[in-house]
């Protein structure tokens, strides 16, 4: 299963869920401050400085940039 950590009005966010949806891959959306707090999200995610998140087939890859040249 592939999860993507977001949060409102970003764009990245948004790229990484139209990419999934159009490789008809499904993903869990985690939304901070919504599903998850945002210390919580620091805690899972200690040197991340950005959003998404990906979690992709259980493995931490990290943002949209590195979701795009996984499914390449």
């Amino acid at each position: 299963m592939t999860f993507v950590y977001s949060k409102d009005n970003c764009v990245y966010c948004v790229n990484a869920k139209m990419l999934l949806e159009s490789k008809k891959l499904p993903f869990v959306e985690v939304k901070i401050g919504v599903d998850i707090t945002r210390d919580e999200f620091m805690e899972k995610f200690p040197n991340a400085r950005t959003v998404p998140q990906i979690i992709f087939e259980g493995e931490h890859i990290g943002g949209y940039d590195q979701l795009k040249a996984r499914l390449a």
